[in-house]
């Protein structure tokens, strides 16, 4: 049978939410635009993999795109029309569902989910937009430094053909990466490589950091939810990470690391009674995505957390450089990490009242959209990179790097956007512990997006042109929705112009003439005066 053949302007390979910012800007340029993606749903970390969103503390009021202030504001509006607030919640112009401490939008997955297939249903209707779902790609057509097609593979073995004048890698891992040949790097760069401060010793690819298997929980006192034991508990439970510097102790503890100072920290965790002040040492409200008092009394029997803690990061073993046996094997094990630590947490864990275990601890596989509970994808905080025209250093971004008494990083000519978070790396698969340093608020230079050699090729998210050490502050929600967003707008622009990326990049016209359309659609491309993160 003749394989089935897709065509249009823009072919988006992931569905993560780089990915899916791509292909929103692209379509609202007027651009034909095919997406696909391994999993079942698009979004990536704010929909599959259930993380709400990491953010900078100027969030509400600057500091990231438009279309992803619209976004913050249309999960509220949907919280608003949809869920039995109390008044004094639905009052809130800066409505936080969960009120948890890392996000001021801690929410459910599925709300996230809801919105985004909401923004693209017009699309769908209209045939400017298709979707293919459990599509990997598999291989690529490579002529004169283009790519002319992409081969993409269902779950069931059937494989499509995607032709298009533009690709963007907005994959988890950079998969698309290697299947076109693209110049690409993947862990961590040496120090004698990048100069930067906090680099390793000696560079390797296998040093990546921990991924984690998120899932969502509830309480429900008087009641008995706990798991079967996991076929790989006894391990767990006597895992002490080996890490340079020490953990401190067992993984599956209440104890941890501070990520900044690496000094043994006790966190505190409480179904009943969590901590009154919200804070990275109370589990309960860390990442809480459903706090109860929001919502009209008898509407909610218990809050809702999602466990994205340190003690389901999996260190022993990366997603890329590996066998597809061995990625398989990690990907499971990381399952089972985390369900031993609910396993833990409802048999073992201590209590503040002398009691062991808490066993009316319940996965919400309604949350998550799954049948277990478990997100639908792990949380993915590397991938590959590729090697672009620039590439962004510590040294960018550091405050010991810039002059003294500097509110922002390098400034970058050719920025396509902003972002602010601290260089936060979780420890990592070849036993570095944290690495978490202060940065600046930074810009997104469009150099980082293109390619050294490939012409119609850009990346849509993590796996722009950074370090190991760089991506620890480019990954988060903000700026990977930034990413693809330009990279979306420069794909419509070349489209518009009939030039290369290259060109645009390399034209100070073309450039400045690419920022003003940038910046007619919301896009932020510089920092106003604030201070350090």
């Amino acid at each position: 049978m003749p394989q089935k053949e897709y065509k249009a302007d823009l072919a988006v390979i992931g569905g993560s939410l780089g990915g899916f910012a791509a292909a929103l800007a692209a379509l609202r340029q007027g651009l034909s635009v095919i997406i696909s993606e391994e999993g079942d749903r698009l979004g990536g970390q704010l929909t599959s993999q259930a993380v709400p969103p990491d953010e900078h503390p100027w969030i509400e009021q600057f500091g990231c795109t438009a279309s992803y202030r619209r976004l913050r504001s249309d999960i509220r509006s949907y919280y608003r029309r949809f869920y039995p607030l109390t008044e004094s919640a639905r009052s809130q112009e800066a409505l936080n569902p969960g009120n948890g401490f890392v996000s001021r939008l801690c929410h459910e997955p599925m709300v996230s989910s809801a919105v985004l297939d909401a923004y693209l249903r017009p699309y769908i209707s209209g045939r400017q937009l298709t979707v293919l779902l459990h599509h990997a790609p598999v291989s690529a057509e490579v002529s004169h430094d283009r790519i002319t097609a992409v081969e993409l593979q269902s779950q069931d073995g059937k494989k499509v053909s995607v032709t298009a004048a533009h690709f963007i890698d907005a994959t988890e891992l950079g998969d698309l990466l290697p299947v076109c040949q693209a110049e690409h790097t993947v862990g961590a760069e040496a120090r004698q490589e990048t100069g930067e401060p906090h680099a390793a010793d000696e560079a390797d690819p296998l040093n990546q950091q921990s991924h984690s298997w998120c899932f969502a929980i509830d309480y429900d006192p008087g009641a008995d939810h706990t798991i079967p034991k996991p076929a790989e508990y006894d391990f767990w439970r006597s895992y002490v990470p080996d890490l340079t510097p020490g953990w401190g102790g067992p993984l599956l503890s209440w104890q941890a690391t501070h990520p900044i100072t690496l000094e043994p920290v006790i966190r505190s965790f409480n179904p009943l009674h969590p901590q009154p002040e919200r804070g990275p040492m109370d589990l309960w409200t860390f990442r809480r995505i459903a706090d109860r008092s929001n919502f009209k009394p008898g509407a909610y029997a218990s809050d809702i957390v999602l466990v994205n803690w340190p003690q389901i990061d999996y260190m022993l073993g990366p997603l890329v450089g590996v066998s597809p046996e061995e990625k398989a094997q990690n990907l499971r094990r990381s399952r089972e990490l985390s369900l031993s630590m609910l396993y833990w947490m409802q048999t073992d864990a201590p209590r503040e009242d002398g009691g062991t275990g808490w066993p009316g601890l319940r996965l919400r596989p309604d949350i998550t959209g799954t049948d277990d509970g478990l997100a639908a994808s792990p949380y993915i905080r590397e991938a590959r990179r590729i090697k672009g025209l620039f590439t962004v250093l510590e040294q960018h971004l550091s405050p010991e790097c810039q002059p003294k008494n500097s509110t922002a990083a390098q400034s970058f000519p050719d920025s396509v956007g902003i972002g602010a978070y601290r260089i936060d790396l979780h420890p990592s698969t070849a036993g570095q512990n944290y690495i978490d340093v202060s940065a600046l608020p930074f810009q997104i230079p469009l150099g980082a997006l293109i390619p050294v050699r490939i012409t119609n090729l850009l990346a849509g998210g993590k796996n722009l042109s950074a370090t190991h050490i760089t991506n620890g502050c480019y990954r988060l929600h903000p700026v990977e929705w930034n990413i693809g967003e330009a990279a979306g707008m420069l794909a419509a622009y070349c489209q518009q112009k009939q030039r290369t990326c290259h060109e645009v990049h390399s034209r100070p016209s073309l450039l400045e003439d690419f920022q003003k359309m940038l910046s007619a659609a919301g896009i932020e491309l510089y920092w106003p005066q604030i201070g350090l993160l």
